[in-house]
Protein backbone atom coordinates (compact mmCIF):
# COMPACT_ATOMS: atom_id res chain seq x y z
CA UNK A 1 0.00 0.00 0.00
CA UNK A 2 1.32 3.47 -0.67
CA UNK A 3 1.75 5.19 2.86
CA UNK A 4 -0.33 8.37 1.46
CA UNK A 5 -3.44 6.38 -0.42
CA UNK A 6 -3.23 4.43 3.05
CA UNK A 7 -3.86 7.19 5.03
CA UNK A 8 -7.46 7.65 2.91
CA UNK A 9 -7.91 4.16 4.15
CA UNK A 10 -11.37 3.81 6.33
CA UNK A 11 -14.20 6.07 5.66
CA UNK A 12 -13.46 8.48 2.29
CA UNK A 13 -15.11 10.81 0.25
CA UNK A 14 -18.46 10.17 0.30
CA UNK A 15 -20.72 12.43 -1.18
CA UNK A 16 -18.10 15.56 -0.99
CA UNK A 17 -19.37 18.72 -1.98
CA UNK A 18 -17.36 19.65 -4.86
CA UNK A 19 -18.87 23.32 -7.38
CA UNK A 20 -17.15 25.59 -9.79
CA UNK A 21 -17.29 28.84 -8.79
CA UNK A 22 -17.16 31.83 -11.53
CA UNK A 23 -16.86 34.98 -10.05
CA UNK A 24 -16.23 38.61 -11.56
CA UNK A 25 -15.09 41.54 -8.82
CA UNK A 26 -16.17 42.82 -6.30
CA UNK A 27 -16.27 39.11 -4.54
CA UNK A 28 -15.61 37.88 -1.18
CA UNK A 29 -16.60 34.80 0.52
CA UNK A 30 -16.15 33.89 4.44
CA UNK A 31 -15.56 31.04 4.70
CA UNK A 32 -16.90 29.50 8.08
CA UNK A 33 -18.29 25.62 7.37
CA UNK A 34 -15.40 24.29 9.76
CA UNK A 35 -14.84 21.20 7.09
CA UNK A 36 -11.59 19.29 8.46
CA UNK A 37 -10.40 19.80 4.85
CA UNK A 38 -10.88 21.78 1.55
CA UNK A 39 -9.12 21.55 -1.97
CA UNK A 40 -8.85 24.64 -3.99
CA UNK A 41 -7.69 24.97 -7.53
CA UNK A 42 -7.17 28.08 -9.22
CA UNK A 43 -8.78 27.26 -12.76
CA UNK A 44 -9.15 31.24 -14.35
CA UNK A 45 -7.86 33.96 -12.46
CA UNK A 46 -6.63 35.24 -9.49
CA UNK A 47 -7.81 35.67 -6.40
CA UNK A 48 -6.56 35.34 -2.18
CA UNK A 49 -7.51 33.55 0.95
CA UNK A 50 -6.41 34.47 4.50
CA UNK A 51 -7.49 33.12 7.61
CA UNK A 52 -8.63 35.32 10.19
CA UNK A 53 -5.89 37.81 11.62
CA UNK A 54 -3.67 36.45 9.18
CA UNK A 55 -1.57 37.96 6.21
CA UNK A 56 -3.80 37.23 2.15
CA UNK A 57 -1.89 34.63 0.52
CA UNK A 58 -2.60 34.82 -3.40
CA UNK A 59 -3.43 32.14 -5.55
CA UNK A 60 -3.00 32.16 -9.11
CA UNK A 61 -3.98 30.32 -12.39
CA UNK A 62 -3.03 26.42 -11.75
CA UNK A 63 -2.36 26.62 -8.06
CA UNK A 64 -4.01 24.22 -6.06
CA UNK A 65 -4.72 25.49 -2.10
CA UNK A 66 -5.38 22.46 0.81
CA UNK A 67 -6.69 24.39 3.81
CA UNK A 68 -7.51 22.64 6.68
CA UNK A 69 -10.26 23.34 9.49
CA UNK A 70 -12.13 24.64 12.06
CA UNK A 71 -10.37 27.95 11.29
CA UNK A 72 -12.74 30.40 9.35
CA UNK A 73 -11.06 32.03 6.26
CA UNK A 74 -11.52 34.71 3.82
CA UNK A 75 -11.77 33.92 -0.06
CA UNK A 76 -11.90 37.30 -2.02
CA UNK A 77 -10.77 38.98 -5.06
CA UNK A 78 -8.99 41.52 -3.20
CA UNK A 79 -8.44 41.05 1.06
CA UNK A 80 -10.03 44.43 1.05
CA UNK A 81 -13.39 43.52 -0.56
CA UNK A 82 -15.94 42.98 2.11
CA UNK A 83 -17.44 39.44 2.31
CA UNK A 84 -21.01 39.19 -0.03
CA UNK A 85 -21.48 35.24 1.53
CA UNK A 86 -21.28 33.25 4.41
CA UNK A 87 -20.22 29.46 3.70
CA UNK A 88 -21.83 27.66 6.81
CA UNK A 89 -21.74 24.23 7.86
CA UNK A 90 -23.64 21.82 5.16
CA UNK A 91 -22.93 24.48 2.63
CA UNK A 92 -25.54 27.04 3.72
CA UNK A 93 -24.94 30.07 2.17
CA UNK A 94 -26.24 33.45 3.66
CA UNK A 95 -25.10 37.58 3.99
CA UNK A 96 -23.75 38.72 6.83
CA UNK A 97 -26.64 39.57 8.11
CA UNK A 98 -28.22 36.36 7.35
CA UNK A 99 -30.16 37.02 4.16
CA UNK A 100 -30.53 35.15 1.04
CA UNK A 101 -28.03 36.23 -1.60
CA UNK A 102 -29.52 37.83 -4.55
CA UNK A 103 -26.12 38.41 -6.71
CA UNK A 104 -25.51 34.67 -6.37
CA UNK A 105 -26.91 32.03 -8.67
CA UNK A 106 -26.26 28.49 -10.52
CA UNK A 107 -25.26 28.41 -13.86
CA UNK A 108 -25.97 24.58 -14.31
CA UNK A 109 -24.41 21.39 -12.76
CA UNK A 110 -22.04 22.46 -9.71
CA UNK A 111 -21.87 25.95 -11.19
CA UNK A 112 -22.32 28.95 -9.01
CA UNK A 113 -21.34 32.69 -8.47
CA UNK A 114 -21.96 36.33 -9.99
CA UNK A 115 -21.39 35.74 -13.65
CA UNK A 116 -21.14 32.83 -15.53
CA UNK A 117 -18.36 33.92 -17.46
CA UNK A 118 -16.51 35.33 -14.71
CA UNK A 119 -12.82 37.00 -14.87
CA UNK A 120 -11.92 34.16 -11.85
CA UNK A 121 -13.20 30.47 -12.08
CA UNK A 122 -12.39 28.32 -8.82
CA UNK A 123 -12.88 24.54 -8.04
CA UNK A 124 -13.47 23.55 -4.92
CA UNK A 125 -13.87 20.08 -2.98
CA UNK A 126 -14.70 19.58 0.44
CA UNK A 127 -14.34 17.04 3.17
CA UNK A 128 -17.57 17.31 5.01
CA UNK A 129 -16.41 14.92 8.01
CA UNK A 130 -13.90 13.88 10.64
CA UNK A 131 -13.55 10.37 8.98
CA UNK A 132 -13.53 10.84 5.66
CA UNK A 133 -9.89 12.13 5.90
CA UNK A 134 -7.65 10.13 8.33
CA UNK A 135 -6.12 12.51 11.56
CA UNK A 136 -2.60 11.06 11.26
CA UNK A 137 -3.07 12.65 7.57
CA UNK A 138 -4.77 15.85 8.76
CA UNK A 139 -1.54 15.68 11.63
CA UNK A 140 0.72 16.08 9.27
CA UNK A 141 -0.27 18.66 7.19
CA UNK A 142 0.12 22.45 7.66
CA UNK A 143 -2.91 24.81 8.19
CA UNK A 144 -2.87 25.87 4.99
CA UNK A 145 -0.78 24.36 2.15
CA UNK A 146 -0.20 26.01 -1.26
CA UNK A 147 1.08 24.37 -4.81
CA UNK A 148 2.38 26.21 -7.43
CA UNK A 149 1.29 25.55 -10.87
CA UNK A 150 5.04 25.35 -11.84
CA UNK A 151 5.83 23.04 -8.87
CA UNK A 152 3.83 19.98 -10.00
CA UNK A 153 1.83 18.55 -12.83
CA UNK A 154 -0.85 16.37 -12.17
CA UNK A 155 -4.22 14.92 -15.03
CA UNK A 156 -6.14 14.50 -12.10
CA UNK A 157 -7.11 18.02 -11.76
CA UNK A 158 -8.13 18.50 -14.76
CA UNK A 159 -10.28 15.39 -15.37
CA UNK A 160 -11.73 16.74 -11.83
CA UNK A 161 -12.86 19.99 -13.61
CA UNK A 162 -14.58 18.78 -16.58
CA UNK A 163 -16.39 15.60 -14.57
CA UNK A 164 -17.56 18.41 -11.93
CA UNK A 165 -20.17 19.39 -14.64
CA UNK A 166 -21.59 16.01 -15.64
CA UNK A 167 -24.76 14.44 -14.12
CA UNK A 168 -25.11 11.28 -14.71
CA UNK A 169 -25.57 7.90 -12.73
CA UNK A 170 -23.09 7.17 -10.47
CA UNK A 171 -21.02 10.65 -10.53
CA UNK A 172 -21.23 11.28 -7.10
CA UNK A 173 -19.27 8.36 -6.68
CA UNK A 174 -16.76 9.24 -9.75
CA UNK A 175 -16.36 12.64 -7.63
CA UNK A 176 -15.51 11.69 -4.47
CA UNK A 177 -12.68 8.96 -5.65
CA UNK A 178 -11.27 11.90 -8.30
CA UNK A 179 -11.03 14.25 -5.16
CA UNK A 180 -9.22 11.42 -3.09
CA UNK A 181 -6.50 11.10 -5.62
CA UNK A 182 -6.14 14.69 -6.29
CA UNK A 183 -5.68 15.22 -2.47
CA UNK A 184 -2.88 12.32 -2.77
CA UNK A 185 -0.93 13.51 -5.64
CA UNK A 186 -1.66 17.05 -3.84
CA UNK A 187 0.14 15.63 -0.47
CA UNK A 188 2.86 13.03 -2.79
CA UNK A 189 3.82 16.12 -4.02
CA UNK A 190 4.09 18.36 -1.17
CA UNK A 191 6.39 16.00 0.73
CA UNK A 192 7.82 15.18 -2.64
CA UNK A 193 9.50 18.72 -1.89
CA UNK A 194 10.11 18.61 1.60
CA UNK A 195 11.92 15.28 1.90
CA UNK A 196 13.77 16.47 5.21
CA UNK A 197 10.88 17.67 7.31
CA UNK A 198 8.60 14.85 5.77
CA UNK A 199 6.98 12.64 8.21
CA UNK A 200 9.22 9.70 9.02
CA UNK A 201 6.43 7.26 7.33
CA UNK A 202 6.99 8.87 4.19
CA UNK A 203 10.90 9.24 4.38
CA UNK A 204 10.91 5.79 4.71
CA UNK A 205 9.80 5.06 1.02
CA UNK A 206 13.61 5.88 0.44
CA UNK A 207 15.00 3.25 2.57
CA UNK A 208 14.43 -0.70 1.06
CA UNK A 209 14.29 -2.32 4.38
CA UNK A 210 12.03 0.12 6.73
CA UNK A 211 10.15 1.07 3.18
CA UNK A 212 9.20 -2.24 3.22
CA UNK A 213 8.78 -2.39 7.07
CA UNK A 214 6.03 0.14 6.65
CA UNK A 215 4.15 -1.11 3.40
CA UNK A 216 4.37 -4.64 5.39
CA UNK A 217 2.42 -3.06 8.55
CA UNK A 218 0.64 -0.75 6.56
CA UNK A 219 -0.88 -3.53 4.24
CA UNK A 220 -1.49 -6.17 6.72
CA UNK A 221 -1.91 -4.02 10.13
CA UNK A 222 -4.13 -7.27 11.24
CA UNK A 223 -1.28 -10.01 11.13
CA UNK A 224 0.31 -10.91 14.28
CA UNK A 225 3.06 -8.75 14.28
CA UNK A 226 6.45 -9.35 16.03
CA UNK A 227 9.85 -7.35 15.97
CA UNK A 228 11.09 -10.61 14.95
CA UNK A 229 8.45 -11.88 12.19
CA UNK A 230 9.08 -8.32 10.67
CA UNK A 231 12.95 -8.72 10.56
CA UNK A 232 12.55 -12.35 9.34
CA UNK A 233 10.05 -10.68 6.23
CA UNK A 234 12.73 -7.60 5.62
CA UNK A 235 15.65 -10.01 5.81
CA UNK A 236 17.70 -8.17 8.30
CA UNK A 237 18.28 -8.91 12.56
CA UNK A 238 15.35 -7.70 15.13
CA UNK A 239 18.34 -5.57 16.36
CA UNK A 240 19.19 -3.62 13.04
CA UNK A 241 15.69 -3.42 11.71
CA UNK A 242 14.48 -1.78 15.26
CA UNK A 243 17.76 0.76 15.34
CA UNK A 244 17.09 1.67 11.68
CA UNK A 245 13.58 2.13 11.64
CA UNK A 246 13.31 4.08 14.90
CA UNK A 247 16.42 6.34 13.55
CA UNK A 248 13.94 6.84 9.74
CA UNK A 249 10.56 6.67 11.30
CA UNK A 250 11.09 8.69 14.39
CA UNK A 251 9.40 5.45 16.43
CA UNK A 252 9.89 1.66 17.01
CA UNK A 253 7.88 -0.61 14.65
CA UNK A 254 5.59 -2.10 16.92
CA UNK A 255 4.91 1.47 18.55
CA UNK A 256 4.32 2.04 15.19
CA UNK A 257 2.42 -0.54 14.11
CA UNK A 258 -0.15 0.52 17.06
CA UNK A 259 -0.46 4.02 16.06
CA UNK A 260 -1.45 2.47 12.70
CA UNK A 261 -3.64 0.48 14.02
CA UNK A 262 -5.73 3.05 16.76
CA UNK A 263 -5.76 5.55 13.33
CA UNK A 264 -7.05 2.71 11.35
CA UNK A 265 -9.85 1.69 13.86
CA UNK A 266 -10.42 5.66 15.02
CA UNK A 267 -11.47 5.88 11.36
CA UNK A 268 -13.76 2.90 11.10
CA UNK A 269 -15.43 3.20 13.94
CA UNK A 270 -17.51 6.55 12.44
CA UNK A 271 -18.67 3.64 10.00
CA UNK A 272 -22.40 2.88 10.98
CA UNK A 273 -21.52 -0.22 9.24
CA UNK A 274 -19.01 -1.33 11.52
CA UNK A 275 -19.13 -3.01 15.09
CA UNK A 276 -16.52 -3.17 17.67
CA UNK A 277 -15.85 -6.23 17.15
CA UNK A 278 -15.52 -5.89 13.12
CA UNK A 279 -13.27 -2.99 13.48
CA UNK A 280 -11.14 -4.54 15.71
CA UNK A 281 -10.71 -7.85 13.65
CA UNK A 282 -9.74 -5.54 10.89
CA UNK A 283 -6.76 -3.47 12.57
CA UNK A 284 -5.32 -6.92 14.56
CA UNK A 285 -6.87 -6.88 18.14
CA UNK A 286 -8.56 -10.55 18.82
CA UNK A 287 -11.42 -8.80 20.57
CA UNK A 288 -13.35 -5.95 21.17
CA UNK A 289 -12.33 -5.88 24.50
CA UNK A 290 -8.73 -6.37 23.88
CA UNK A 291 -8.99 -2.72 21.03
CA UNK A 292 -11.65 -0.80 23.59
CA UNK A 293 -8.66 -1.09 26.08
CA UNK A 294 -5.73 0.06 23.91
CA UNK A 295 -8.00 2.80 22.30
CA UNK A 296 -8.48 3.80 26.27
CA UNK A 297 -4.61 3.70 27.04
CA UNK A 298 -3.26 5.20 24.03
CA UNK A 299 -6.31 8.23 22.93
CA UNK A 300 -7.60 8.46 26.66
CA UNK A 301 -11.23 7.82 25.31
CA UNK A 302 -13.53 4.38 25.17
CA UNK A 303 -14.33 3.72 21.32
CA UNK A 304 -17.93 3.78 22.33
CA UNK A 305 -17.16 7.58 23.32
CA UNK A 306 -15.30 8.40 20.94
CA UNK A 307 -17.83 7.45 18.06
CA UNK A 308 -20.87 9.56 20.24
CA UNK A 309 -18.86 12.57 21.27
CA UNK A 310 -17.69 12.81 17.19
CA UNK A 311 -21.61 11.88 15.93
CA UNK A 312 -22.65 14.78 18.51
CA UNK A 313 -19.53 17.31 17.30
CA UNK A 314 -21.01 16.42 13.36
CA UNK A 315 -24.76 16.69 14.44
CA UNK A 316 -23.84 20.45 16.15
CA UNK A 317 -21.95 21.89 13.44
Amino acid sequence: MDPIAGLLDGPRARRAFLLRCTMDPPWALHIRDEAPLSLVAMLRGRACFAFDGGEPQWLDRGDVAILLGPDHYLFADHPATPPQAIILPDQRCTTPDGQEIPQMRSFGVRRWGNAPDGATEVLTGTYSAEGEVSRRLLDTLPPRLVLRRGEWQTPVLGLLAAEVLRDEVGQDAVLDRLLDLLLIHAVRAYFARRAPQAPGWFRAQSDPVIGHAVRLLQDNPAEAWTLASLARETRVSRATLARRFTEVVGQPPMEYLTEWRLTLAADLILDPAETLGSVAGKVGYGSAYALSAAFKRVRGIRPGSYRSAEKLRAQSA
